[in-house]
């Protein structure tokens, strides 16, 4: 009997009784070759990773992983290690090459016995055609990723990573067959994909974890686990088909064009939230958000024990509201007035004070501001209030307004600031940074790359094609400086308040104790009840109830987002205790 193996187009064999007998009894504990391979590489990229970039060691399981997760791992370390264009280009060379003949090699060790395998040209060339066409589907979301690394808020990663996944399922099977592309993976490919995806997350809280050795036998189990996957996504494509009675059906490029329409229904949406946060700009910033570049961030950073300020009596107290990116002006302290009503609650704006030394009203596009300037105009108005009550200024600021409260008490070490409250802050801002226009630099590729993806969102959102570009050229500049520097040398009272969802985002470290998470999603948190209860408690010198239980979950999901975030060298300081 002849049949099709893996479509149309692939080398027709001839299967016997004795082969359809001994096909399906084969076991994979048998393919010693592919689980050596499998194995032997994840563990060497452990062991190098352990050496150079110890934070990043979560990624060494994906070395072997499935084709398009692989891709996801290859092009991670491409955009984020690079100094030129044409550095670029020979990297994105070699690792073509790399990973095509490393899939080659993966599809032929683990062909079931029995069956006659594809010529080795031909198992290349669709390896090759795969991990071209993925890697270009792919960098949008690496590029996401890497601006997640920029400005480390969870609308973005929350977005990047259903995608992701999303995208990877109709490519699973991509170039194990010559005629991959015309049909959708087998049921069991797709399984693969996803457990391989849970595993690797549930690496991400492991491995950090473990001593070296533990770290480097891990990975090795983890490679024999890759090697399962490929022998059961190998063996599915390799079973025989029936030749396809409409040869011209047979052409679609049905795989390419699910994978194309999963990016169509998500720009869909992002285009739907937008029109929503126009309608309704009380939700301006969460909606802002989603799209993953128009929110800026800041570092709750190594923050000092506590310590009440003193304040003079019978003087009236001052609260300075420091809203996100997206925010209107001058009605967002509403909530936070009626919560304490014996403090005179104020609000700053992007656009600063007028004559009368009043916030001037602003639009959502005023945000998209250098932090450099944010720091003065936020330094500015509290000196305003200061004047006023002489007291020190309390301050309560969300997303990018924790940003700039960093760059005012960095640029103005004399602050007249009190109680300080962070509310949705991003923690570490800058762990990557990218070379400004027409300069040449670390992620240069990443960061031209993050320039276009964020003006294609500003084009669909509310804030102009502008999008976030000045702030997010300021914070790969000077974010994680200016982190740096408010964390060393403040010594106030402190309160941050982490959304559950921006774990996935955080480094992979213990929390500093002034720090509590919260059951909600990044920014928002100046309209939620419950977290005005808690600043509210706060300012007034009152013990601050809730969100302790969720810290240890908040630290197993950072764990295991790191898996699918940049690999960095070394975990960020602040707020991760120095090595």
């Amino acid at each position: 009997m002849t049949v099709t193996a893996g479509g149309p187009a692939a080398t027709a064999v001839s299967v016997g009784p004795s082969a359809q007998c001994t096909a399906p009894a084969e076991r994979f504990v048998r393919h010693h070759a592919l689980i050596g391979l499998s194995a032997g590489c994840a563990m060497a990229e452990a062991i190098l990773l352990l050496l150079l970039a110890p934070a990043a060691v979560s990624l060494a399981p994906q070395v072997t992983a499935l084709p398009p997760l692989a891709v996801f791992h290859d092009l991670r370390w491409l955009f984020g290690y690079n100094r030129s264009w044409v550095e670029f280009a020979a990297g994105a060379l070699l690792l073509v090459l790399a990973r095509s003949a490393l899939d080659t090699a993966l599809v032929r060790l683990a062909w079931p016995r029995g069956q006659q395998r594809p010529r080795l040209a031909a198992t290349f060339s669709a390896s090759l055609g795969f991990t071209l066409l993925a890697g270009l589907l792919l960098v949008p979301i690496v590029t996401l990723v890497f601006g997640v690394a920029v400005l480390p808020f969870s609308w973005p990663f929350l977005a990047a990573v259903p995608v992701l996944l999303a995208v990877t399922v109709p490519l699973s099977h991509g170039g194990v067959t010559l005629a991959w592309w015309r049909r959708l993976p087998p049921g069991r490919g797709a399984g693969w994909v996803i457990a391989c995806f849970v595993e690797y997350s549930l690496l991400g809280i492991a491995l950090p974890r473990l001593p070296a050795a533990g770290v480097v036998a891990a990975a090795g189990l983890a490679g024999v686990v890759n090697a399962r996957a490929w022998y059961g996504l190998t063996t599915a494509m390799a079973r025989p088909v029936r030749p396809r009675h409409y040869r011209l059906l047979g052409w679609i490029p049905v795989a390419p064009v699910a994978a194309v329409g999963v990016f169509a229904v998500a720009i869909g949406a992002a285009r739907l939230i937008f029109d929503a946060a126009a309608a309704a700009p009380h939700v301006g910033i969460a909606a802002a958000s989603s799209a993953g570049l128009a929110a800026a961030a800041s570092s709750v950073g190594d923050l000092a024990t506590p310590q009440s300020p003193v304040y003079a009596r019978g003087q009236e107290r001052a609260v300075l509201i420091i809203a996100g990116f997206g925010a209107s002006c001058c009605r967002t302290g509403r909530g936070l007035q009626q919560a304490v009503p014996d403090m005179l609650v104020q609000q700053f704006s992007y656009l600063g004070l007028n004559r009368a030394g009043k916030p001037v009203p602003q639009g959502p596009a005023a945000s998209n501001m250098p932090l450099p300037q944010l720091g003065d105009m936020i330094a500015t108005q509290v000196q305003r209030l200061h004047a006023q009550t002489r007291q020190p200024v309390d301050l309560v600021a969300e997303s990018e307004g924790t940003l700039g409260v960093y760059a005012a008490f960095a640029r103005h070490p004399g602050l007249a600031a009190g109680s300080v409250v962070l509310l949705s802050p991003i923690v570490a801002p800058g762990q990557w940074t990218f070379p400004q226009d027409g300069q040449q630099g670390q992620a240069m590729a990443a960061g031209y790359a993050l320039g276009v993806l964020d003006r294609l969102v500003g084009e669909m959102s509310p804030f102009g094609a502008a999008g976030a570009d000045r702030l997010i050229d300021s914070v790969s500049r000077v974010g994680a400086r200016y982190a740096a520097e408010a964390a060393r040398g403040i010594s106030r009272h402190w309160l941050a308040l982490v959304p559950l969802a921006d774990a996935v985002t955080l480094p992979a470290c213990s929390l500093p104790q002034n720090v509590l998470v919260v059951p909600a999603f990044h920014g928002g948190l100046l309209g939620d009840p419950p977290v005005l209860g808690m600043v509210r408690d706060f300012l007034r010198d009152r013990p601050v109830d809730g969100g302790q239980g969720l810290r240890e979950a908040a630290e197993l999901l950072s764990s295991a987002a790191a898996a699918w975030r940049m690999p960095a060298r070394s975990a960020p300081s602040p707020p991760c205790p120095a090595a």
